[in-house]
């Protein structure tokens, strides 16, 4: 189950990231935080973590789109139910 969410979480990041009308210093903490959750080196929790910090630096970027800023805010929600 941990790893269905895993592979969901990594999807919408995806879209976040191919999303043009967001700013480009937001698709790139998206980036930098899909590829923490892809590493096998540190524990779930903690690139969870470390993904949420990353999101949450960017999440109130006032260029940012509200559809964007949604989808953040789901990101770092989905990123707390795996870290749980």
């Amino acid at each position: 189950m941990v790893k269905t969410k895993l592979e969901q979480i990594i999807s919408l990041m995806e879209e976040v990231e191919n999303d043009t009308s967001i700013p480009k210093n937001v698709r790139k903490a998206v980036s930098d935080a899909k590829e923490k959750m892809k590493s096998d080196e540190v524990e779930l929790r903690t690139r969870a973590s470390s993904a949420i910090y990353l999101l949450d630096e960017v999440s109130n970027d006032i260029n940012m789109p509200m559809h964007a800023r949604t989808q953040i805010w789901t990101l770092m929600s989905a990123l707390e139910t795996v870290k749980s």
